[in-house]
């Protein structure tokens, strides 16, 4: 079995998509670390030098800026102005959205699907991001950082999200890009895939880009079609046949 078959197998009949946003749907990785630069550079200059954002992707504003080991006052304040100046580069239209994702959201629309938005956000960014990529009416819910106690890596996201919109895990497939969301997710016990990614990441299946995403999605239907086909192979076949017993 390839890798492709078995990722198409691991997806099939699962009829709830579970999708994170920054670095998954749109490419604001660049835009958050230009953001946590900026603010650093004014709330707190002395952590800049050592600050990496590739090691927090995937975890929300509050919990990066308590991470960096800044007193709680600071890391609020630092937390604060983060968000403000990602928010103005999200007005000025400087967050992309990634090749594919519509073309994905379509496909999961289109199939029956239902999707849902799982993010380490703050509402308000969030909310931000889908109004000015036009991606907001693709999910029936949003879950943000706002939401629940703990972000990414912490699977506590998934589960609030599954016990929320009374979602079976069984029934589920989540797509992420960091190690942070695949652990959370994961750790939920979720089918996940993994885009956009530099290294795997423990328990993903791995899939380049999102347009590969629906590439399996159209192997999945192909297949389904073909199954179809040939269950309907006997009844041509009997509808064929002459009856000579008379």
């Amino acid at each position: 079995m390839t890798p492709r078959t078995a990722a198409a197998g691991e997806i099939a009949r699962r009829r709830t998509w579970l999708c994170d946003l920054d670095g998954t749907l749109v490419d604001s990785a660049p835009v958050h670390r230009a953001a946590f630069h900026a603010a650093l550079a004014e709330v707190a200059p002395g952590l800049l030098a050592s600050f990496r954002y590739e090691a927090h992707t995937g975890a929300s504003t509050a919990d990066v800026a308590a991470a960096l080991g800044a007193d709680p006052e600071v890391a609020t304040r630092l937390a604060r102005r983060k968000q403000q100046l990602y928010r103005g580069y999200v007005a000025s239209g400087q967050v992309n959205v990634f090749p594919g994702a519509r073309r994905l959201l379509d496909r999961l629309a289109s199939g029956g699907r239902t999707a849902y938005l799982v993010t380490s956000g703050s509402r308000e960014s969030v909310e931000r991001v889908l109004s000015a990529a036009a991606l907001g009416g693709y999910f029936r819910g949003v879950l943000t950082a706002d939401d629940v106690p703990a972000s990414k890596p912490h699977p506590g996201c998934y589960l609030e999200a599954c016990r929320r919109w009374a979602i079976d895990p069984d029934d589920a497939v989540a797509v992420e890009d960091s190690a942070h969301g695949v652990a959370a997710a994961v750790s939920a016990g979720l089918v996940t895939l993994q885009v956009h990614a530099a290294e795997p990441a423990p328990g993903a299946i791995v899939v380049d880009r999102l347009d590969d995403v629906v590439s399996l999605l159209d192997a999945e239907l192909l297949d389904v079609e073909l199954l179809d086909a040939k269950a309907a192979e006997p009844a041509k076949a009997a509808e064929g046949k002459v009856d000579v017993r008379d």
